[in-house]
């Protein structure tokens, strides 16, 4: 018996760090959306916080199909 048996941690899978990253920077997005005054940047903006959808609602896709849960992916944080 030894008393310092160490619990192994389980890592995240790369998915959900990977839907962490993108919804971070799906938020980051918005907030420049919300605070650009030029009319190009303000498309260039919309551009961005598209393609980043597309990309969050892909990896959202893998997860579900992989059978990946997690916090993140049921309340959307």
């Amino acid at each position: 018996m030894s008393l310092f048996h160490k619990k192994k941690q389980k890592r995240p899978s790369p998915l959900l760090l990977e839907i962490a990253d993108t919804k971070r920077a799906l938020d980051a997005a918005y907030s420049i959306f919300e605070n650009v005054i030029d009319p190009d940047l303000i498309d260039s903006s919309i551009y961005q916080v598209n393609a980043i959808q597309e990309r969050y609602k892909y990896l959202l896709k893998q997860a579900k199909a992989a059978g990946v849960a997690s916090t993140i992916l049921h309340t959307g944080q």
